[in-house]
């Protein structure tokens, strides 16, 4: 999936939300873990609930990672499950190659600290792309992203997304930029006007959709709103898909208002 085709598909649903498939087996509900694979199933009515109002999905895979084989299996499900019936779903997740070339995703994340050889391997996959950490949305961002250069002045994560732009273009870049940083973006924006912004922290975190919107927001809309634990943990009884629907079509609501204020839909 290129930029062009992601930003169609926000256009059509009127919506740049990500939903977190942020599964951890000790938060959903008790009656799933009677099926085989209770993480799929999981998700699978998370995905049925919300597809029609996201246009990506973002699996933490430290959650899967932490069942070991099996949950491993239960992300392999969720992709193609996902690939199978949503084929125009943006989907992304973190670290290593082979979620290229395996398993399908559109997009890792990979931190940028070892610097541009330990990224150009992942931007030769034509129509992909590569999401660097820029600047969180934790409060540990003020440990180091905002030290300052004391030649040139810049943050840490303004150096980042100075320097990156030689290893790629917006075609195979995007930057992780939390939320509750949105303060930040219009200086951002001066540094990569026409990059998507992948945005954790709104919700249970604090950040304001409004503000991430009024700041970061491009002529391609630039922006992938990424919430999990509002949406996919919004009920924990059976009703949990049904409050996941309401709490996607929520925000996709907001957002869509957005967009139509910015004049791209």
């Amino acid at each position: 999936m290129n930029n062009q085709q992601l930003f169609e598909n926000i256009q059509k649903k009127g919506s740049f939300l990500c939903v977190g498939l942020d599964t951890d087996i000790r938060k959903i509900p008790s009656f799933l873990l009677e099926h085989a694979d209770p993480i799929f199933e999981f998700n699978k009515a998370i995905i049925e609930a919300t597809a029609k109002y996201t246009v990506a999905y973002k699996p933490n895979l430290a959650f899967y990672e932490s069942e070991g084989l099996d949950g491993w299996i239960s992300l392999e499900k969720t992709v193609n499950y996902l690939r199978e019936n949503y084929p125009d779903i943006f989907l992304s997740t973190m670290y290593a190659r082979a979620f290229f070339e395996k398993m399908n995703f559109d997009a890792v994340t990979v931190a940028p600290y070892m610097g541009e050889d330990s990224v150009k391997p992942f931007l030769v996959y034509k129509d992909k792309f590569v999401i660097l950490l820029a600047l969180t949305s934790n409060m540990g961002a003020y440990d180091f992203q905002f030290g300052v250069d004391n030649q040139t002045f810049e943050k840490l994560f303004e150096k980042v997304l100075r320097i990156s732009q030689t290893w790629g273009d917006e075609n195979s870049l995007m930057y992780v930029i939390g939320a509750t940083k949105a303060e930040e973006l219009a200086g951002i924006r001066k540094i990569i006007p026409n990059h998507f912004l992948l945005v954790p922290g709104v919700g249970a975190q604090g950040g304001s959709l409004q503000e991430v919107a009024k700041y970061g927001l491009n002529k391609q809309c630039g922006l992938l709103v990424n919430s999990s634990r509002a949406i996919i943990y919004a009920s924990n009884e059976e009703d949990f898909a049904l409050k996941a629907e309401e709490s996607a079509k929520e925000t996709r609501d907001e957002m869509q208002l957005l967009l139509k204020s910015a004049g791209l839909i």
